[in-house]
């Protein structure tokens, strides 16, 4: 064991410090599974099961149906889903035709939606009906050539799937027909088809994409994550080292996770499908039905983000239910109070541990241990296998000894290829093959990890990855601000939520409701801000930069005044 590797000393036997990875494309994993356990159920939603042989000819269908429309190795294919079979089914299709899945949120508008797809040249994307009209308006000003159409009531069990079409229409306002023709084509229709053979492709299990996954960076413009099948192969492989007590084909794992996150993608989706567990699917997060999902199906594992526990624990009926079921959990995407842990442990008699990860490693890196050893409170725990970490000086670049603040690197197996068609921003984040993370942090004299600081301004609102530029651009579209700096200010909730610091033009006037209404049209709700403060003035440099930080030190210096009246 090398000196360089502290955290080696603390794993529980049971964890391999390296391990052996299947050199195949990740959509193997579904053939093999289906396999081995056929007739066992691989997603649960909403009352209707799937078995994994069904799953996987559902796959087979679409991945047939994209070659015939003349997807070719290489091609990018969307993915604008909420968690529903259908987005389970086009993930392994997309991969067995020879695509590489861009993953996009369907809370996406317009303007972030034309950016994603122009940017990553995508010919093709699998939407709902209700997001149908959205993507039509940004078509002609992409890539896109193929549209395809599927409903939430598409995998629905009588009577659910005829009521849930005038619950929506009540809900929306509208309903959308969209007929199988040309370049339309509904999801349905082509699971009715006959299986047809697929073309024989031939993978580089290193090289080869699997997955443009989106995220912000330094400029604030969303910078496509290659992720190679190594890449998410090898990091699905390192959760199953760490999860050793799970079982093969036994596990039930709650999908609340969205899939066009990366860690609900891996942690939920891939795992689940590689180790034969059965996903519970919900379409959104709401809390009344999480708990009752919860009570029903009785899932034992549960990935999640802190907003989701603290949800749970803070829903007035949380008593009425029994969610003993579950016992593990690794907590990502934002840091997770110790309150929150010790609070949810006692109600389920399961774990809680908190993890840590970025998209460009996909994505986990760390996490605490969740059985045979103690938890380090406040830290994000110790490097996965295969994974090396390490604290570099941002003056020097050279490693910094145990206890001293740095930028946290990595290297491993699941670390990125780089950024789509960014040469630039991939030298700058990949050095050496290490990984810059940007993140502050330090190692403790047994190699416990803990992040003090982002580099980067970005804000994580509700697990939500948001970066100011993009939110600042849209309120400088405004004819009546002059200047506009976004900022994250501690949420109880949330983690951060998004505040927005406004200058008016001279005699101008808007209220913060009309501001609201003004993002709304332009932003998915998540980076809409939800506070708003107008200035005569922002803090700046002597050349004139607005300081950012000045204004979040304000924000913790109020906080920290107002806790120490109330105290």
């Amino acid at each position: 064991m090398s000196e360089a590797k502290p955290w080696l000393k603390h794993y529980p036997e049971e964890i391999p410090h390296t391990l052996n990875y299947r050199n195949e494309p990740i959509q193997n994993d579904l053939k093999y599974t289906a396999e081995e356990f056929p007739d066992k159920a691989a997603i649960h939603f909403m009352g209707r099961e799937i078995n994994y042989k069904t799953l996987y000819r559902y796959a087979v269908k679409f991945a047939a149906y994209l070659q015939e429309l003349g997807i070719e190795k290489g091609d990018r294919v969307a993915i604008m889903l909420p968690n529903c079979p259908q987005s389970v089914i086009s993930y392994y299709g997309i991969l067995m035709a020879g695509g590489i899945v861009v993953q996009t949120n369907p809370l996406y508008m317009e303007r972030e939606l034309q950016y994603q797809m122009s940017d990553s040249g995508a010919k093709m994307i699998i939407t709902l009906d209700i997001l149908y009209p959205r993507v039509m308006k940004v078509m002609q000003q992409t890539d896109l050539e193929h549209i395809f159409v599927t409903a939430i009531k598409d995998f629905l069990p009588f009577p659910k799937n005829v009521i849930y079409p005038f619950i929506q229409k009540k809900q929306y306002g509208f309903s959308v027909q969209v007929k199988h023709e040309g370049n339309q084509h509904l999801f349905m229709e082509i699971m009715k088809q006959p299986s047809k053979e697929l073309k024989d492709l031939s993978f580089d299990f290193e090289e080869d994409l699997a997955l443009l996954q989106y995220t912000g960076g330094t400029t604030g413009f969303p910078k496509g994550v290659m992720l190679t099948h190594k890449n998410l192969v090898s990091n699905t492989a390192m959760c199953e080292a760490w999860l050793y007590k799970c079982q093969r084909g036994k596990e039930i794992v709650l999908g609340f996770l969205p899939f066009f996150h990366v860690y609900g993608m891996t942690t939920v989706l891939i795992l689940s499908v590689r180790q034969g567990y059965k996903m519970v699917l919900l379409p959104k997060f709401d809390m009344e039905a999480a708990l009752k999902t919860i009570q029903k199906q009785r899932p034992t594992l549960f990935p999640g983000a802190p907003t989701m526990y603290i949800g749970l624990l803070n829903h007035p009926d949380i008593g009425k239910y029994d969610l003993s079921s579950i016992h593990s959990c690794i907590s990502g995407s934002a840091p997770l109070p110790v309150e929150v842990q010790q609070k949810f442990e006692e109600i389920t008699g399961g774990k809680l541990v908190e993890g840590y990860g970025l998209t460009e490693s996909s994505p986990v890196t760390h996490s605490n241990f969740l059985w045979d050893r103690p938890r380090v409170p406040g830290s994000i725990g110790v490097p996965w296998p295969d994974t090396e970490a390490a604290i570099f000086s941002l003056d020097t670049g050279e490693p910094l000894p145990p206890g001293e603040i740095g930028e946290i690197c990595i290297k491993g197996p699941q670390v990125m290829k780089g950024y789509w068609n960014r040469p630039e921003e991939t030298a700058q984040t990949l050095k050496d093959g290490w990984l810059l993370t940007g993140d502050l942090g330090y190692m403790d004299e047994s190699g416990y990890f803990y992040v003090v600081d982002r580099k980067k301004d970005m804000i994580i609102a509700g697990g939500f990855n948001i970066y100011p530029r993009e939110i600042e651009e849209v309120l400088y579209e405004h004819p009546n601000i002059m200047e506009a700096v976004v900022a994250g200010i501690p949420d109880p909730y949330r983690g951060e939520t998004v505040k927005a610091y406004i200058v008016l033009k001279e005699g101008a006037d808007i209220t913060e409701k009309e501001l609201d209404a003004f993002a709304r049209k332009h932003l998915a709700a998540y980076k809409v801000p939800r506070l708003y403060e107008f200035r005569n003035e922002l803090p700046k440099t002597a050349v004139g930069k607005i300081l950012r930080r000045a204004l979040v030190d304000e924000e913790k210096q109020r906080t920290q005044q107002d806790d120490e009246k109330k105290a």
